[in-house]
Parts: structure tokens; sequence; C-alpha cells
């Protein structure tokens, strides 16, 4: 039975404002990483963690105010995700830069629909369900341990958790502003000749790499690393057998043009395969709605903690937000060739889009519930989306555009899956949370409206982000994409899927043995989970595929780092608060990072050249090299074992 406040304290102006600052944070934060390695990471825990921490200073808290806080700041993950798929129009060639206004409203309505459809699903999954909610639960036992009145130990363990989140941050912003003095190296590889082509090893010099692999946990790891092996010692060489040219210059341009395009092809089947393979507890489980709606009894007197936000605000709000949809959409296509058809563009993105992202965000809730928000293949639904936005686009309006100008095409395409996106990884995220809300006693209408005011708020701040990366960095497979292009792998496959579709030249040779190998894998983790073994997850391997060395390698040294970690945690006294600091030094990590990465890009910005920020010469990189490994393994050992300590409780 859930527990049930004491206080009024709930929705509170300082609990909105904290929540929306920290949204602003993780938000920056989860973008740079979605871009540049293909992962977020949940920031519900952390918000939960700050958010204890700062309340309790100021004085008067509720678990329950605590938890909208939780709510809001977690907003950032959805909104974040958002990244999967907008830097496809400038991969297609369709934005040169990232329109704020059109973005905000695109992510804003979007995500609005998803907590407005969520509303109605809140009874069916969360409450009449026996869905685990892995992350749910999680966060409803940290908010319990943190505002509860334990004594010794336990007093305080979110302060502790708040200094080391805070520990983190600093040692990645250190190393990334050396990094970026050139004091030490940005990352370390090697290519060398191989079976008649080439190969190559390095990582990128990464605490948020680590940091990230930690979170993501050892068997996604295992997968990478078998990914990495197939895409560094097998596809590489082969390919680029008999190529003349300099060995670096060969390996980025196979690795960019050919080995990409297998990774894309294993990526797409293991996506879908991720999605299909849960399809069966989806039907079973949602076969019963109708039937538990049917017997709730009428007239019942309804408990604050069941009551959600009213049916006509819900269907009210969805109706209205249907008008800017429409309008963005008739705004989009001015100019272009289906300018002239606009009657039966706007039937087909009104359709779309509602028919879609009720499915969608029924599939995606689902998921949430089932194998949690951090490990649903989001990615599954948005290939899907993808498809069949682009074979109605196609069929509808083929002939309206010539064979050679086929670009309008593909980004209306893409527009209308940037809103159906937008309504399921925002589902995706706030049943979860609904469920943190179920188990403290939270009031769900006030965290709805929570949860509204929190993907407005990562809205706000992901356009201006994206610009400054895309500004910076670019995206790998843009126009004019330099060698330092954030690697952007889902909007990339998104955009890869379209233009095929829709008339686009895409090796689908190489697609196509991506697709062979993504099914040996699937077969493989098939018989793996048949026999009892460790899964091996094929989107992870796919991935491992597709992005480049330098990020992969470091992530899988996390993963070993984070299972070690927590390894440990299980013989001490508070195994699990010992966990937990584990996830919040990771935590910070990215933070420290990717923070310090927006700084760098906007000093990049400003500036022109990233040479220009150096205080050493070119000759000192190779010493610049050994310097960042040592200082690098010195800061992690240094942060873990400080973070032991504090666990242990002996400092």
């Amino acid at each position: 039975m859930a527990s049930v406040p004491t206080s009024n304290r709930e929705l509170t102006l300082r609990a909105i404002v904290l929540g929306g600052l920290l949204t602003f944070l993780f938000t920056a934060a989860n973008v740079y990483f979605g871009l540049r390695v293909g992962l977020t990471f949940s920031t519900a825990i952390p918000a939960a963690v700050i958010s204890m921490a700062v309340l309790r200073v100021l004085g008067g808290a509720t678990i329950v105010e605590n938890n909208i806080v939780q709510t809001i700041g977690s907003a950032a993950g959805a909104v974040a995700t958002m990244v999967f798929v907008l830097p496809a129009f400038v991969i297609v060639g369709w934005w040169s830069a990232i329109p704020y206004w059109e973005t905000m409203w695109v992510c804003a309505i979007g995500s609005v629909l998803g907590v407005m459809l969520s509303v109605p699903m809140r009874r069916a999954l969360v409450i009449d369900s026996e869905l685990p909610y892995p992350e749910g639960v999680a966060g409803a036992e940290i908010l319990r341990v943190g505002m509860g009145d334990a004594e010794g130990e336990r007093e305080n363990e979110n302060k502790v958790g708040l200094a080391t989140i805070v520990l983190g941050a600093a040692a990645g912003a250190f190393f990334g502003l050396l990094a970026a003095l050139r004091v030490t190296a940005g990352e370390v590889a090697r290519n060398f000749p191989l079976a008649g082509g080439v190969s190559g090893i390095g990582g990128s010099l990464s605490l948020g790499l680590i940091a990230i692999g930690h979170l993501i946990g050892l068997a996604t790891g295992i997968a990478m690393l078998i990914g990495l092996v197939t895409s560094r010692f097998v596809l590489l060489p082969w390919l680029s057998a008999g190529v003349e040219g300099p060995i670096d210059e060969v390996a980025a341009t196979i690795f960019s043009q050919q080995v990409r395009f297998v990774g894309a092809g294993a990526m797409a089947v293991a996506a879908t395969w991720s999605l299909l393979r849960i399809a069966g507890p989806i039907v079973r489980g949602l076969t019963g709605i109708a039937a538990t709606a049917r017997a709730r009894k009428a007239g019942e007197a309804v408990p604050l903690t069941e009551r959600d936000l009213p049916g006509w605000v819900v269907l009210g709000v969805s109706a209205a937000l249907m008008v800017p949809v429409l309008w963005l959409c008739w705004n989009f296509v001015q100019g272009g060739p289906l300018a002239g058809s606009i009657v039966p563009v706007l039937a087909l993105a009104f359709a779309f889009i509602v028919v879609l992202g009720i499915f969608t965000s029924v599939v995606t809730g689902y998921m949430a519930g089932l194998v949690g928000t951090s490990n649903s293949p989001v990615s599954g639904v948005g290939i899907l989306s993808v498809l069949i936005a682009s074979v109605l686009v196609a069929g509808l309006f083929g002939d309206t555009a010539a064979a050679g100008a086929r670009a309008p095409l593909i980004a209306f395409a893409l527009f209308m899956v940037a809103f159906v996106f937008g309504i399921a990884v925002v589902a995706n995220d706030n049943l979860q949370d609904l469920k943190t809300g179920q188990l403290v006693g939270s009031t769900p209408w006030k965290q709805q409206v929570a949860l509204i005011i929190g993907v407005i708020a990562g809205s706000l701040v992901l356009p201006p982000v994206l610009q400054l990366l895309a500004t910076s960095f670019g995206f790998a497979g843009a126009p004019g994409a330099g060698p330092n292009a954030l690697a952007a792998p889902q909007a990339s496959l998104f955009a890869a899927i379209a233009q095929g579709v829709l008339g686009g030249a895409r090796r689908w040779d190489l697609v196509a043995l991506g697709a062979g190998i993504g099914m040996g894998i699937v077969v493989l983790d098939i018989v793996l989970r048949a026999r009892g073994r460790f899964t091996l997850p094929p989107l992870a391997v796919a991935m491992g595929i597709y992005l480049p060395v330098t990020l992969v390698l470091p992530t899988v040294i996390g993963t070993v780092i984070g299972h070690f970690w927590n390894k440990m945690a299980t013989g001490t006294a508070r195994p699990e608060f010992t966990a937990r600091l584990g996830v919040l030094l990771a935590t910070g990590l990215v933070v420290g990072d990717s923070l310090f990465g927006l700084v760098f890009a906007g000093a990049v910005g400003a500036v022109g050249d990233p040479a220009r920020l150096a205080v050493v010469g070119e000759d000192f990189a190779p010493i610049a090299e050994w310097i960042g490994v040592a200082l690098l393994a010195g800061l992690v050992v240094g942060a873990y074992v400080l973070t032991k300590r504090r666990a242990l409780g002996e400092t």
C-alpha cells in the first residue's frame, strides 16, 4: 500500500525551480553523450539525491516534494533522447543550422503529447499491473531511505551521495580542461597493417565514457567488445584489402564509408528484434485494460493518491496541440514540391502522428515497466516509425518530386517521425516516474503537471545545445563533417533508412551484410538465453560495430570497472548504498565531462580553431599521450578509492 504524505507540501515553487535547473543541466549533459556515443543516462536517481540534499538544507521538505523534483529532473533523459532523430535533418542536408523555435516546438509538443497519452495508461500499466518497473521501484527506495528518520549510518546518505556526484563532476571537468589545453591528449589511437588490409586500436581519454560504461553494465560491455572486434579485426581488414594510400587515411575512409553501413544494417535488425522480443508480453499485458476499466465501480470515491488529470484536460490539451502540429507541418513544406498538395500532406501528418503516437506510447510505456527505461529499445520504435513514414510518403507523393530532388520528401518523413519519437520517449520515461510516485504517495495529477514542466524546460535548452555541438563538431555523415564529428548513430541510421526508401543512394550490399550479422547475433542471443547463460544484447553488438573504436573501448573498460565495483559492494555492510554511490560517482563523471565538453564547444565556436586554446606546441603531443593515460588512470583509481572509503564510512 502506498504511503500517504503527512504534509501538503508537494508541487511547490522551490521544487519546480530546482527541478527545472536540474533539467537544464542533465538535458545538456545527455545531449552531448547521446550524440557522442548513442547512449543517455537515467537522470532520476541523481535528481533525487540532489533534491534531498538541497531541500533538507532549506528545511520542511517532504518525500513527495522531493519526488516532484525527481519527476521534473528525470524528464531531461526523455527530452534529450530527441537527439536520436533531430540531427538527421542536418545529415540529409535539409538543415544547415538548428532552427531554435521549430526544434523547440517539435520537442515540446511531442513531449507534452507523450505526457497526455501516459495519463490514461497509468491505471492500466502502473496500478492494475504486475510490471516490475525496476527504475521506478529503485527511485522510491532511494527517496524513502533519504527522507526517512533513520539514524546512524543512514543519516547522511543523501549528503554523501551529493558529495560523490560533485567529486565525479570535478574530476571529469578537470581532465576535460587539461585535454582542451593539450596538456593531455584527447585520445590515443594507432592503425596498423593486418591481413592484407588495415586495422587499428585506440581509445578516447574520457572519464565520461568510462562512467557511461559503469552505468550500462558488463553484459552490454561484452557485447560491445564483440562488435568492436568484428569491426576492427574482421570487417576493416577485409574491406580495406588492396586499397592504396596512407594507412590512417585508408582506415578512416573505409570505416566511415563501408564499415558503418554494415553496422547500420546490424543496428536495424537488432533494434527491431529487441522490440519484437517483448511483443508477446505487451499484447498479453494490454488485453485486460478494457475489462479493468469496466470493472471500476461507478461513483467510487477516488483517494488523493489516485487522482489523475481530468479526462477533459487530457483530451482538450491533446486536441489543442494538434493545431500547432499541423501548422508546423504546413510551414515545413512551404517552398517545396509538397506545398501544392497541402491537404493530403496535413491529412497524412495528422493520421500518422495520432495513430503512431498512440501505438508507440503504449509500446514504450509497457517496455519501461517490463525492462526499465534505460533498457527499452526505443531505437526499434524509431526505426519502425521511419520505415512507415518513408513508405507512406513515397507511396503518396513519390511522383511529386523528381528522382534527383527527393530531399523535401525525406525531410518531411523525418519531420513526422520527430513528433512520434517525442511521444514515444516521454511515455517511456513517464510511467517509471508515476510508479515511483505511487509507491511514495504522490498525487498523480501533480506529478503529471511536473512532467509537463520538465519536458518543456528540456525542450527550451535542447536546441541551443544541439546547435552549439553542430557548429563546433558537426555530425558524422553530414555535409562538411570533419574528423571530429559526433557519431550521432541513431540519427545517422534514421537518415539512411529514409534516404534509402525514398531513392537515396545507399550501399545496400553492405547494409544487407550487416543485417545478416545482426540475425546471427540474435540467434546466438536466443541460444544463450535458452541455456541460462549470460545474454548478448544484439543492439549493443551492433553499436560496437557502428561506433569508432575510440568510443567503444573506454566504454567497455568502464563496464568492467562497474562490474567489479558492484561485486565489491555485495561484501560490504551496506551493499545497496555502496552500489548506489558507484552509480552516483559515474553520473558525476558523465556530467562533468559532458558539461565541460559544452564549454569547450563554445570556446571553439568563439575562437574558430581548437588549436588556439592549446598552451603547448604540437611537439608536446607524444608526451601529452603518456600524461593523459597516466592521469586518467590516476583519477579513476583515486575517485573510486575515495568513494569506497565514503561508502564504508571511513571519511
